[in-house]
C-alpha cells in the first residue's frame, strides 16, 4: 500500500476538522449539539427515579426556631466562610466526623455546602460546644479563638424576635417541597416560642419534631436572634445516628 493511500484518510479528517475550526458558527452549533446530548444522557435517567436521595432515619424538617436561625445564618453570609459539607476523605472525616449525606441537605433551600473555608466546617458542630461557648463566640469570636478573623455578632443578642411571620415562612418552605404538615403549620408560632422556654408545654413540639432541643439557648430573658442562631447551630449534624447508619448498597 502506498504512502498516499495511508495518509489520504488522515488528511481528509484534518481538512474537515480545520473547516469546523475556521467557522465560528459551525463550531458553536456542533458544540451546542455535543453539550445537549451529554446533558440529556445525564439528566434524563433522573426523571425515572422516584427519589434521587437515599432516605435516612432521623432526618426531619427544621423546627420553627431552627429555621429562623438558619435564615439569620444565611442573612449574615456565614456560608461564605463556613461550609456544611464534609467530603469522604480521610483527613476530613478525622477532623469533622462522618462524611456528609445528601439527605442532610434535603430540606435546605438553598443548601449551605459552601465553596471555601475561612473557618472550619460546621456540618457536625451541633453538641460539640456548649450554648455558652456559641454565645461567647458569636459575641466576640477572638475571646474564644484568638486567631479568628470572624466579625462580632453581638447585636444578635440585642435583637428580639417574635412569631409574627413564622407561619408564613413555614408555608413557603412547604410550597417548595419541605414536608411540613398542616399540624406543623397551625402550631408554628407556639412551637417557635416553646423551644426556647423550658418551662413551656413543649410535648407537642417534640412529637412533631423528633429530638428537638428545648432550653433557653442564649441564657438571657426574652427571645432574641441569638437564641435562634444557637438553636440552629446546636442541631447541625445531630439528627442522624451514625453509630447505626448503614449506607444502602442497592443504590
Amino acid at each position: 500500500m502506498s504512502d498516499n493511500q495511508n495518509t489520504a484518510p488522515k488528511k481528509g479528517f484534518l481538512a474537515r476538522h480545520a473547516m469546523i475550526e475556521r467557522s465560528a458558527t459551525l463550531l458553536m452549533v456542533l458544540s451546542l449539539a455535543v453539550v445537549t446530548i451529554g446533558g440529556i444522557v445525564e439528566i434524563a435517567p433522573l426523571f425515572y427515579l422516584e427519589n434521587t436521595i437515599e432516605e435516612v432515619d432521623g432526618m426531619r424538617p427544621y423546627t420553627p426556631l431552627e429555621l429562623t436561625g438558619r435564615e439569620i445564618y444565611v442573612r449574615e453570609g456565614c456560608y461564605t466562610c463556613h461550609s456544611q459539607m464534609i467530603r469522604p476523605m480521610r483527613d476530613e472525616v478525622d477532623r469533622y466526623g462522618h462524611y456528609s449525606l445528601a439527605a442532610e441537605s434535603m430540606y435546605d433551600h438553598p443548601h449551605q455546602w459552601g465553596s471555601k473555608r475561612t473557618g472550619p466546617d460546621v456540618a457536625r458542630v451541633g453538641g460539640r460546644y456548649s450554648d455558652g461557648w456559641h454565645v461567647d463566640h458569636l459575641m466576640d469570636p477572638q475571646s474564644v479563638v484568638p486567631e479568628s478573623i470572624m466579625p462580632k455578632y453581638a447585636f444578635l443578642a440585642r435583637t428580639p424576635i417574635d412569631a409574627k411571620y413564622i407561619e408564613d415562612l413555614i408555608r413557603t418552605q412547604r410550597f417548595v417541597g419541605v414536608p411540613y404538615t398542616d399540624e406543623m403549620v397551625e402550631n408554628a408560632a407556639a412551637d417557635f416560642l416553646a423551644q426556647a422556654d423550658p418551662d413551656s408545654d413543649y410535648d407537642g413540639l417534640q412529637e412533631r419534631y423528633s429530638n428537638a432541643q428545648v432550653r433557653n439557648f442564649d441564657g438571657q430573658p426574652g427571645l432574641t436572634e441569638m437564641d435562634a442562631m444557637v438553636a440552629y447551630l446546636q442541631m447541625l449534624g445531630t439528627l442522624v445516628d451514625f453509630s447505626t447508619f448503614t449506607p444502602d448498597a442497592s443504590r
